[in-house]
This record gives C-alpha cells, structure tokens and sequence, in this order.
C-alpha cells in the first residue's frame, strides 16, 4: 500500500451531490438534473488509483459519488432498471476495499466491508420479499465509513507496481516469506501474484493461516479472511485483487508494536503453542468419538485457562480421541456463554469470530491449516475473557446450568417482547420455546426480520448474521442453550425501528 495515499487530496465525498451522465442517463434519473454539474476532472481518481473493470468500475463510482441522502433511491432505481444483486454486491465490496482503510484497526470505520457478506447472508436467509433490505442498509452505512474515511486523511488504495509482481512459479513462496516477516510492501505484490496464479481454494487456505495466528483486533482478521473469501463466492473470482491486497494489508496489522518477526509479543504466545501442538498431531485426529462429556469438560476449562493452556487442552483431546464436533461445541457455547457474562462488544466478537474460525475450519482443505484453526480458535476464547474482565462487570452464569421457563410461557412474540426489557428472561423463554418442542426456524426468521426493522449498526448484522448460522453447526443437544443466550444481543420488537423500510419504500414508490 503506499502510503502517501493517506495524505493525497483527492475528490471530496462530502461535496459530491451527484453523478454525471457518462454514469447514468438523466433522463432516467431527471432528479439528478436539479443537482449541480460536475466537470469530468471532477469525477475521475486519483491517476495512481487502484481501477477495477469496466463491467463493474461506473458502479464503484456511482456508490463512491453518490450522496448519502441520495443512495437508496439512486440504487433502487437502478435495480429497477436492472442491475442485479451480485452487481450491488460487488460495488459495495470494491467500493469498500478501495476507499476504507483497514487501520488502524481491522474493525471501526472498515465494517463498512466487514459486514458485506453479513448483509449477504442475511439476504440469503430472508424471504423473497425482503432480501434486498440488508443490501439497501450496507449502501448506507459504507457511505457513512467513506465519510468518516475522508475526515481522517481520504485513503485510497493504489494501484499496483506491476514491475514488482514475483512471477507465477515464485508467488506462494514470495507471499508467505513476506508475511512471515510482516512486510506489507513485499506482501501485496506477492498477493497480487498469488491470486493469479493460485487457485481461489489454496489462496483462501493460505490466508486462513495467517488471519488466525494473532489476536490483534480481537479477532477481525479472521473474520475478514471468512468474510470477504464468502463475498467473493458471490459476486466472482475476477474481483478478488483488490480485496486480497486489501485483506493482507489488514492481516500485516500489528497495532504499533515491534515487528512480531523480531519480537516477543503476547498477542503471538498462543500461535507458537498452536504450531508446536499442531504439528504433533496424527493424522488420525480428524476421525475422533463424539462425547458430550468431553464438550462439557472443555468448556469448563476454557472459563479459566490462559490462550496456551486452550490450546494445550483441546490438543489433548484431540489426541484421546475426541472429535472435532465436540470440541467445536464447546467453543460456541463458550463464546454463547460470554454473550450473557457481558452483553456487548467483547462478548458479540467471540461469537463472530468463532463463526469465522470455524467457517475457515470446515471450508479450508489443507490438514495443517485446519488443525492450526481449531487450536487458535480456542485460544482466541481466554484472549475474549482476559478482555472482559480487563472491564470489569462479568456476571457468573455458566450456560450448562441455566434453567428454562415454564414452557407454556411464551410466544414468539412475546419472547421478542421480553428481549427489549428482559433479556436474561428472554433467554429462559427461548429454551423453555425450544424445550417444549417450539420451532427454532420461526425464532430465527422473527430474529431476522427484526434485524431488519431495528438494525442501526454493522454488528446488529455481524452478529446475527453469525449466530443463527452457527445454530445448524453446533450438535442438536446443544443449540437450545447457544441460541437462547442469542436474546442477549438480538434486537426486540419493541426497540426503535431504524426508518430503512420507510425510506426504501419511499424510494421505489
């Protein structure tokens, strides 16, 4: 990345009140006429400007040069002309990738693309009517990111020194050298490289061993290499450059500190523990007993270990035997668990981050790379306690010994009543609902919808997005209690409604 970038003037997003008719046509968009003319030199990036393609670049640059008040109706228009969702998608990542820089922290102003696939999934998820609600909310809130973006510097991505790109038969080597040593020159145009020449499978693996080998902003890292890996799924391989050079740029993060190459940091003790336990492993460890008990013991384990005993005891599990699934549950009912120890921030990232390491766990191909997924992904649980306590407030409730309300108690409705004023009986409701039989889909969808209503933050999607996916991926005997302990950050249907419904209904009518 360079980084003379950040200090570039470049087009001011806040003045820009339109687009021209090299974009759109005006007579399809005659609002657009009352607004003031913009001169071509106006409109065009910076010359050293990362460029996308041309089936995708006039969209970009409608979502960058848009106004905020204006995007929902310029894209609801636009929909309605006929540019389809993956279209939109793209835009919004590219649009994201290009101009959010991912520091100083893989989180902040940068959910702006962080929670592009969660808005994705939700979409997924959602009934045909309601599917481009999440997509029309993501075009909001990137346009807040990029405005926050122009206030501290206007960072844009550049393009590419091609005349640094290692050839094809070096690539692999040159990125993981690059990002063994933490140097974010060497590791974007290797990156570059890679994804050109690598399959889209092997480059996703490599990258999931490096956004898991740290807890530098608390767990982002591995979420954006789930993330934006899931994204790219959707909308297309030949976008995937600029998200990489980005992704890395974001992975090589490290807060200030040393260069951890050269240093002993303790947000990399735990990754020297996952190597050496990993590497001991036999091949045998993917083909363990389930063991419910065993689940039960590692959760207890994990209230009080420190992240290298996390992953000292998951790999004794492993090496007795005991399967992955079950060591998987424990680590969702632990991060569920911190859900209700501390509602808020922490607590909502042990739970999209085990979504991410767990995603990357079951999707990544190489033995090595899930084995090093698994173990860090225990390890990331004691750094989220360690957090937690560091603020103080953390309530004693353990998740295995949390009793249900009478079951006859509670409707769907009025669980999501209870959830914005009680939530902790919110909680009690949901298992007494899916203890007397009550469908746990009728819960989600409510959940989703609700999101939709009363969503006004990136981790409203992050978090529901992850936590009614994992419900499926955890064992039967167990998604009672993860999913109850959900109530204590999904919105309630009394919370205040956000105004996106009115505001898309507005713009399509």
């Amino acid at each position: 990345m360079d980084g003379k970038s950040n200090t570039r003037a470049r087009r001011n997003f806040l003045r820009m009140a339109g687009v021209t008719g090299a974009t759109v046509g005006l007579g399809q968009f005659e609002f657009l006429g009352r607004l003031p003319r913009l001169s071509a030199a106006e409109t065009r990036l910076p010359a050293d400007a990362v460029q996308f393609s041309s089936d995708i670049e006039p969209l970009v640059r409608l979502l960058e040069e848009t106004p905020r008040e204006k995007v929902i109706e310029t894209f609801a228009r636009r929909i309605q002309s006929g540019t389809s969702y993956r279209e939109v998608l793209a835009a919004l990542l590219l649009a994201g990738v290009r101009n959010v820089q991912p520091r100083p922290s893989v989180g902040f102003k940068f959910h702006a693309v962080l929670v592009v696939n969660s808005a994705h999934l939700a979409s997924l998820a959602a009934p045909d009517t309601d599917r481009w609600l999440p997509i029309f909310w993501a075009l909001d809130y990137f346009k807040s990111s990029q405005a926050r973006d122009v206030s501290e510097g206007d960072w844009t991505m550049s393009a590419i020194d091609e005349s640094k790109v290692p050839p094809s038969h070096q690539a692999e080597n040159a990125f993981r050298d690059a990002m063994d040593r933490w140097d974010e020159e060497a590791a974007d145009v290797a990156i570059v490289a890679l994804c050109r020449t690598a399959p889209a499978a092997k480059v996703f693996d490599v990258l999931a061993h490096y956004g898991c080998r740290d807890f530098r902003s608390i767990g982002h890292k591995a979420i954006y290499v789930a993330n934006s890996y899931r994204t790219l799924q959707c909308i297309g391989w030949r976008y995937a450059e600029p998200v990489l050079r980005s992704l890395t740029y974001a992975i090589l993060n490290h807060s200030g500190e040393p260069n951890p190459s050269t240093s002993d940091l303790a947000a990399d003790a735990a990754w020297q523990v996952t190597t050496r336990r990993s590497n001991g492993l036999s091949e045998s460890w993917r083909h363990g007993r389930l063991d419910s008990g065993a689940t039960s013991s590692l959760l207890s384990t994990l209230r009080e270990a420190t992240p290298g005993e996390a992953v000292d005891a998951t790999a004794t599990m492993l090496e007795d035997g005991i399967a992955p699934q079950s060591i998987s549950d424990a680590l969702f009912l632990s991060a569920a668990e911190m859900l209700g120890q501390q509602p808020g921030i922490v607590s909502l990232h042990s739970a999209t981050s085990t979504n991410a390491l767990q995603y990357a766990f079951r999707s990544t191909y190489r033995d090595e790379t899930r084995r090093e997924l698994l173990l860090q992904n225990a390890a990331f649980i004691p750094y989220f306690r360690q957090s937690m306590r560091s603020r103080g407030n953390v309530r004693s409730m353990e998740i295995d010994r949390v009793d249900a309300v009478d079951p006859s108690a509670a409707t769907v409705n009025q669980i999501f009543e209870t959830v914005s004023k009680d939530r902790e009986k919110a909680s009690a409701e949901i298992r007494g609902f899916l203890g007397s039989g009550g469908q746990p889909e009728t819960l989600i969808n409510e959940a989703r919808r609700l999101v939709f209503l009363k969503g006004n933050d990136s981790h409203d999607y992050k978090f529901s997005s992850a936590v009614l996916e994992d419900y499926y991926a955890i064992s039967p005997e167990f998604r009672s209690a993860y999913l109850a302990n959900a109530a204590y950050l999904l919105p309630g249907s009394k919370d205040r409604d956000n105004g996106l419904v009115d505001r898309v209904h507005a713009a399509i009518a």
